[in-house]
Parts: C-alpha cells; structure tokens; sequence
C-alpha cells in the first residue's frame, strides 16, 4: 500500500476533538429540549432547541477552521441533527397541542422525522454545494417550529391547526427540490468582514429587542426565500423560453423571404 493511500485512509478514520465535542453539545441541547417537553416546559423546550441549532452551526466552520472535517464528524452530525431537529421538535409539537388530533397527531410527527431522516440521507449522499442546499435544512424546519411554540407567550396561545398545517409544509420543503442559499462559503462575507461586523452588531440588538417575533420572522423570511427563489427561477425561465421561441420564429420568417 502506497503512503498517500494509507495518508488518505487515516484521514478518513480520524476522529477530530473540538467540532465533534461541538456536535455533542448540539445533541445534548436536543435531548435536553426533549426533557423539558416531558415535563411540559414548551417554551424552554423551544431555547433548547435554539441553543442546539446554534452549537450545530459552528461545529462545522470550526472543523473547517481548523482543518478537522471528516467523514465520521459528518455522520455524527447527521445522527445529532435527526435527535435534536426531528425527534426533539416533533415530540415538543406533539405534546404541545396536536395530540388533541389522535392518529393523525401522532402520524403527523412521525412525518416530520421520517423526511427529517430522509433530507440528512439525501444531503450525506449528495455532492456538496457551497453555494445552495437541496430542501429546506432540517435544524430550520425545528427552528420555526421551536419559535412558532415561544411566540404563544407573546401573542397568545397559536391553535393546534395551525402547527399542524405548519408540519405538514416543512415535512414536504425539507425532501423538495426547493434550492436554499449556503452561507458556508460566500466570498461577501470573507471580502467584507467589517459590515459583517456591524450587521451582526445590529442583528443581534433587533433580536434582543423581541426573541420571539425577531427570531420567528428572519426564520420565515428563510423558509419562504426557498419558494420565492424558485419561483423567480421558472418565471425567468419560461419568459426566456418565450423570447427565444419568438426570436426563432423571426429567423425562421425572414430566411423564408
């Protein structure tokens, strides 16, 4: 066996220290989530929830970071991900309200689970993109869920329907086709790290001004930019159609006279 073989082979079994230790806070944020739902304590079931998505997304800049990413540190992310993103949020959704539904409750998180496992399988077998996702993240799905439940302290207690229904669409978004922008690599962000800076500063002060609502309308305005963007996308596209048929047609006329 050659050395760059054996050389890529212990890449591939290292197991890095610091993002996987990242990643396993992320899963115990989500168990923990998991807890308080036990124990009918929805709204810190939904931080617990953040506070995981938030773990779950530096684990993997800190592996590239520091040059740790492996195959192992992708699968555990995955296996982190399904428990603190599909479990945790469907049982918080669940025992919330929809369990009023019987049957149909139940089968209703099993859904969001299931295409949760499906969407992180997908996403482990397909080529990476550094520009686009391919169905709506999963810790998203969760984190709307996880804002809609915390943002019946604010406005009042949201009806069961209503979440539901909200199942239901993120279940469908997350095995879609629906592209949704990367911010793994974005050359902005690396040229312009001052404005960076100060929209995070800004960012952080509109949040803290109203956690609930703030979180629940960025995560929204997310969730529905997927949609927009493919629909934009067809527009565009079936306008270009039309313009290139038309232009054809022109050709096709004026080598007839």
């Amino acid at each position: 066996m050659s050395r760059f073989r054996k050389k890529k082979d212990s890449k591939k079994r290292r197991v890095p220290l610091l993002p996987n230790l990242i990643t396993t806070m992320s899963l115990f944020f989500g168990l923990y989530s998991i807890y308080y739902s036990l124990n009918s304590n929805f709204y810190r079931a939904g931080v617990f929830i953040l506070i995981a998505a938030f773990m779950d997304g530096i684990d993997g800049r800190v592996a590239r970071v520091t040059g740790t990413t492996s195959l192992f540190g992708k699968e555990y992310d995955s296996l982190s991900d399904l428990v603190a993103f599909g479990v945790a949020p469907a049982l918080m959704v669940y025992l919330w309200g929809i369990y009023v539904y019987a049957r149909l409750g139940w089968l209703t998180t099993f859904l969001f689970v299931a295409c949760g496992a499906l969407r992180l399988a997908r996403f482990n077998t397909m080529e990476s993109s550094t520009i686009t996702f391919t169905g709506l993240p999963i810790p998203m799905a969760a984190i709307l869920l996880a804002t809609t439940i915390m943002l019946g302290r604010v406005i009042g207690p949201v009806p069961p329907v209503v979440i539901l229904v909200m199942v239901y669409i993120l279940s469908y978004m997350m095995v879609s086709n629906i592209m949704y922008p990367s911010f793994k690599h974005m050359p902005y962000l690396k040229a312009h790290p001052f404005q960076l800076l100060v929209a995070g500063v800004l960012l952080i002060m509109v949040i803290a001004a109203a956690p609930e609502v703030m979180l629940f309308i960025l995560v929204s305005i997310f969730v529905a930019a997927g949609p927009l963007y493919e629909t934009v996308r067809f527009v565009k596209g079936y306008k270009k159609e039309r313009s290139d048929g038309r232009d054809e047609a022109v050709a096709g006329e004026d080598s007839n006279l």
